[in-house]
């Protein structure tokens, strides 16, 4: 696994909030921060090739003039506000901060592929029947790489690099 001071260096993570970048770089990985929040509006198909992907209509939610956004309990589409870029030679994980699961709140992800580059996004679960209160730029996730046995012969060239820019 690459220390979060590693990941500083290797320039894994342009963070957002620059002047704020202490507070990111955790012993095991990086904090990701909320940049957007959008409710489905539609469904999604998968099928076995991707001609056959249809991604579900988004309805993006304004945070109010103080940057804070009321969540009520249900699940959103989330983007991060840092650009990340996987090293060939590393896999990523990104896991919610202990904070969010302690108030209900979950981020569940899938698998950053060696090569990817953008400004991802993924899911925010609001499981507490309370909802949640969040600001714009609150760090949320965790990402953690970890070294591949060897480089990637074939880095990640999907439809989302270089997505969020």
């Amino acid at each position: 696994m690459l220390a979060g001071d590693e990941m500083r260096r290797r320039q894994v993570v342009q963070l957002a909030h620059a002047a704020r970048a202490e507070e990111h770089v955790q012993p095991n990985g990086v904090d990701l921060s909320l940049d957007a929040v959008w409710q489905f509006a539609g469904a999604g198909a998968l099928g076995v090739d991707n001609a056959a992907r249809t991604l579900p209509a988004q309805a993006e939610l304004a945070f109010g003039a103080d940057g804070w956004l009321e969540l009520p309990p249900a699940t959103y589409g989330i983007r991060y506000a840092e650009w990340v870029a996987v090293p060939v030679d590393c896999g990523g994980l990104c896991f919610p901060r202990s904070s969010f699961l302690r108030m209900g709140v979950y981020v569940p992800t899938a698998v950053w592929d060696a090569g990817y580059a953008g400004q991802g996004s993924g899911l925010l679960v609001v499981s507490s029947p309370y909802g949640v209160r969040v600001q714009r730029g609150a760090r949320i996730a965790q990402l953690v790489l970890f070294r591949l046995t060897e480089p990637a012969h074939a880095p990640y060239r999907g439809q989302y690099q270089h997505e969020g820019r």
